[in-house]
């Protein structure tokens, strides 16, 4: 029996949510009636509920490629981005083939290489170094056997992005030592800037060795609709995805594929508010940080929902860090273990995105609560 590994992450979606979800990464949702305005409950409520197109619906390929500078035929639809990650792992890694992938990551993304058989070689990014990627130690992770890099721009759990520098010098790395692998680049999070920020372009004009992933959960407010995309310029391996969609789900569901489209529509409306409510959810976590900084640390996000805390090991003993995570479930506050993503239990992962500001504010209260009464216990 082919087993997928256990991750505590999926207690984000299993059972009632906390009073404060610190834990998720998203923004805030959207609400279908967003979605569904007059003109447009009349084309839904006439929809067919027949089979959608194995590739993914042309005019929303088309949006996805405009948004990403690519053509509607470098586009296939998923079912939300870890479909793609598992669809891209399991067509390129074979058994006893090479993988690369830092760490801390997103749990998914590793998961679908070790099932899909993979040799899994893995780059430790640390919290003292901001998380930030340098090519030359990731090239002394690749070798001939080396079939796919999988990244994350920005990272999850940190929202550290990489930049296009040193993404050019891992291509360069990969063109010389393993010239027939591809880099993957997950970018769920790269709309998700702060405020007037500029957004990052897409890596995938980088090279035609770049395959990049998206969805709509994280930017776009919508993770209900489980809708995702890969991008390759890579004629054949597309047609491979495609066919691997077709033997795993058929088709994505039509009706969210034309909710996303509606998405898509209002996607300038929807990312200028959510841009702004992250960057005044940054700017309270910011603020919290400063006020806490004899009990934490943290590393600054450059995009997204999300940051990585750490506790001060001068002030928590690993006894105290785990009546941290204790203390915090019976005050109904909720952060992602930082063990969830390959890191050590004294970091977490904390979302300011999804809470609205006024209930972002309660929960640090909370948190800071939790963090003082421990530490004056340990004292």
């Amino acid at each position: 029996m082919r087993t997928f590994p256990a991750s505590a992450i999926m207690s984000l979606v299993e059972g009632a949510p906390p009073r404060y979800e610190l834990g998720e990464s998203v923004g805030p949702d959207c609400h279908l009636a967003d979605l569904l305005d007059g003109s447009a409950g009349a084309s839904v409520d006439d929809m067919r509920l027949a089979y959608g197109t194995a590739d993914g619906d042309p005019r929303l390929r088309a949006a996805i490629a405009e948004a990403n500078g690519v053509g509607p035929d470098d586009v296939v639809v998923t079912v939300g981005g870890s479909h793609a990650l598992f669809l891209l792992a399991f067509i390129l890694c074979d058994a006893g083939d090479e993988a690369v992938i830092t760490s801390p990551a997103f749990p998914l993304a590793r998961n679908a290489l070790e099932v899909a058989g993979a040799t899994v070689r893995t780059l430790p990014l640390h919290f003292d170094g901001g998380y930030r990627l340098v090519a030359d130690e990731l090239a002394r992770h690749l070798s001939a056997r080396t079939k796919l890099v999988s990244l994350a721009s920005p990272q999850n759990p940190s929202g550290v992005a990489i930049d296009p520098a040193t993404l050019g010098a891992v291509l360069a790395a990969m063109r010389e030592i393993c010239p027939d692998a591809y880099l993957l680049v997950d970018e769920t999070y790269r709309e998700a800037a702060y405020g007037d920020d500029p957004v990052a372009p897409s890596a995938v004009a980088l090279s035609p060795n770049v395959l990049t992933v998206s969805s709509l959960s994280k930017c776009h407010g919508a993770p209900g609709l489980r809708l995702g995309w890969a991008i390759t310029q890579d004629r054949l391996l597309r047609e491979q995805l495609v066919r691997a969609k077709f033997s795993t789900v058929v088709s994505c569901s039509p009706l969210c594929e034309a909710l996303a489209l509606r998405v898509f529509d209002r996607r300038e409306v929807i990312g200028a508010v959510r841009r702004a409510h992250l960057a005044e959810g940054r700017a309270w976590t910011a603020a919290w940080r400063q006020d806490n900084s004899e009990l934490v640390e943290w590393v600054r996000p450059d995009v997204g929902a999300l940051c990585c805390v750490r506790l001060r090991s001068s002030v928590f003993d690993d006894a105290a860090v785990i009546r941290v995570y204790e203390a915090l479930v019976r005050e109904g506050v909720r952060v992602a273990d930082g063990r969830w993503f390959g890191e050590e239990a004294r970091v977490f992962r904390l979302g300011f995105g999804l809470l609205p500001i006024a209930d972002l504010r309660h929960a640090l209260a909370a948190l800071t609560a939790v963090l003082r009464h421990v530490a004056s216990a340990a004292a």
